[in-house]
């Protein structure tokens, strides 16, 4: 009996080791299977996926994340031949900067031309490099670039009454990022076609002007005339997408020359809380537009005298020829008649931030500087509504100031005639210019209701009305009194006709009523080009001017019917 218990006893334990070795082995597979993956997974990491996993307060200081490789036997080479470099670079700087110093020359001097112009004993250093990947047809390279250098630059600078000027310009630093492109690749020696160089981002520029025998700052405006010649001519020569190009080989090139891929159209409606920069009185604010600062191509608006919140509402056009870096940029001035103008403040829009076809309203807070923004000083707002139209897109998006956006079926018809003969004419002589287009129809403006208005009464209350105003035309409406209330609602429409559409502005103000007058609450300005695109589209405004405060509207854009005699007076 005890032989058989004791065989059972055995035979069950060798199962039970044999089940228990079994499991113990699969548990050991999945483990290495396990630590397989995620050691896989760390191969595949990121900085990103790194700085998820630990935040930059728990770094050593010596761990420096960087998408780029650090250049030391560069830089230990280039600070020997340096002395030839720096002979060699400052004659190509003296040649090719001077005449474009020249073409932005400010129109209160005479000439700006280089008397003296050595990059001194310090050599740039080369702190890292990256290549670009995704472009197969070539090879494309940035180099990050520092220099604080101790050059000598002295510039002989003549006013429009003959007084000479010699400026130095001192204390320069720079940090940047230069662009290489290697392309076409090619089979033979040296295997690419030409060179593409440009400054690719520029993070930090850096110097001081100093009047040789006195003070600069002594002659009114000329200092910051030259600062802003010198800031313009870097950035529209150099800086990307402006790219300079050299041949290699021979052969045609014309690829890789700047091209137009678009245009951006801009209204400046208006500005807000703008600095007063006069002692009697208010400023004279006007707006200087651009997106490259080609004196050709920089849009000026009219003045408003004596106005820190003007209405200007007008309608610019600019060229695109790299949404995904350029910027539009606009300078906002006092006008000081005879004398300089004095600057107000400076702002800029991302045009990689904009959507094809789509209107974008924007309030641009205004700043001093857009590379050092220490100056904490309120400046004021600047309002915008930017429409980014690519060329050869088939979004079906539609420009309205594309002149043939306005052409009704009517309208094509008496335009085209039976055989197509005068569309054919006009196509010819290049059409209508988009500052000539003009879009009619009925705009209908419900004004729903208002929320959370300022108490204005005594007995903590308002009541409110509005005043519907289109300002070009001077047209007026205004709805019912709604008494004792903070949260109104009227409900009303009101319907305008509209014959130049694409320039009027629709104001809505908002009162209270009062027996003895009425007190303005705050108001809503904005431009009809969102309701012309989309047709009809219900929105909430906050009121500007007001403490607090949002308006409900609909409005709705009803294209008006063009008959034969009104084509023949447009």
């Amino acid at each position: 009996m005890s032989f058989y218990i004791g065989f059972f006893f055995g035979f069950a334990l060798g199962i039970a080791l044999i089940v228990g070795f079994a499991r113990y082995e699969n548990i050991r597979s999945r483990r290495r299977s396990d630590l397989a993956t995620t050691i896989a997974a760390f191969a595949r990491m990121t900085v990103h996926d790194s700085r998820k996993i630990l935040p930059a307060e728990f770094y050593p200081s010596w761990v420096v994340f960087s998408q780029r490789q650090k250049l030391t036997w560069l830089n230990v080479q280039l600070e020997k031949i340096w002395p030839y470099v720096n002979e060699a670079a400052s004659e190509l700087i003296r040649s090719s900067v001077e005449p474009i110093l020249e073409q932005y020359r400010p129109i209160v001097l005479s000439s700006l031309k280089f008397s003296k112009l050595t990059l001194g004993t310090v050599a740039p250093q080369f702190t890292g490099v990256s290549i670009i990947e995704g472009d197969a047809k070539g090879i494309t390279m940035e180099l990050e670039m520092q220099w604080d250098g101790n050059p000598n630059i002295e510039l002989d600078v003549k006013t429009k009454v003959g007084v000479g000027l010699p400026i130095q310009v001192k204390n320069i630093g720079f940090t940047g990022v230069f662009r290489l492109i290697f392309r076409p690749l090619v089979d033979e020696f040296p295997c690419f076609g030409a060179v593409c160089y440009s400054l690719r981002e520029k993070k930090n520029l850096d110097f001081k002007l100093k009047f040789v025998g006195g003070e600069l700052s002594a002659i009114p405006g000329i200092s910051d005339a030259i600062e802003e010649t010198i800031r313009d001519a870097i950035e529209d020569s150099i800086t990307w997408p402006v790219r300079q190009i050299i041949t290699i080989l021979p052969g045609d090139y014309s690829d890789l020359e700047l091209k137009p891929v678009g245009t951006l159209d801009v209204k400046l409606i208006q500005a807000k809380g703008l600095t007063n920069k006069d002692i009697v009185g208010k400023s004279d604010p006007y707006a200087v537009l651009f997106i490259r600062p080609l004196r050709d191509r920089m849009k000026n608006s009219k003045t408003i005298n004596n106005q820190l919140n003007p209405i200007w509402n007008e309608h610019f056009e600019f060229i695109v020829e790299d949404a995904s870096t350029q910027y539009l940029t606009v300078r906002v001035f006092d006008d000081e008649g005879v004398q300089a103008s004095e600057f107000i403040g400076v702002g800029q829009v991302a045009l990689k931030d904009l959507e094809p076809g789509k209107v974008k309203d924007v309030w641009l807070k205004l700043v001093k500087d857009l590379v050092i923004q220490r100056d904490k000083k309120d400046r004021g707002q600047v309002h915008l509504e930017l429409l980014y139209c690519p060329f050869g897109t088939e979004s079906g998006f539609m420009n309205p100031y594309d002149p043939n956006f306005r052409l009704t079926l009517l309208e094509k018809a008496l335009q085209t005639g039976i055989d197509g003969t005068e569309a054919a004419d006009i196509s010819k002589s290049g059409g209508p210019k988009k500052k000539d287009v003009i879009v009619r129809g009925v705009l209908s403006v419900t004004v729903i209701a208002a929320e959370n208005l300022p108490a204005v009464d005594i007995m903590g209350k308002s009541d409110p009305f509005v005043v519907v105003i289109m300002k070009k035309s001077d047209q007026k409406n205004k709805t019912r009194v709604v008494n004792n209330t903070l949260n109104p609602v009227w409900n009303q429409t009101f319907d305008f006709v509209v014959e130049d559409g694409l320039h009027e502005l629709l104001i809505l103000e908002v009162w209270d009523h009062d027996t003895f007058g009425k007190d303005k609450m705050g108001r809503c300005i904005m431009t009809l080009t969102r309701v012309i695109l989309e047709g009809e589209f219900t929105d909430t405004f906050t009121i500007d001017g007001a403490k607090s405060g949002k308006l409900h509207l609909n409005l709705k854009w009803n294209p008006r019917p063009i008959f034969r005699d009104e084509l023949q007076r447009s």
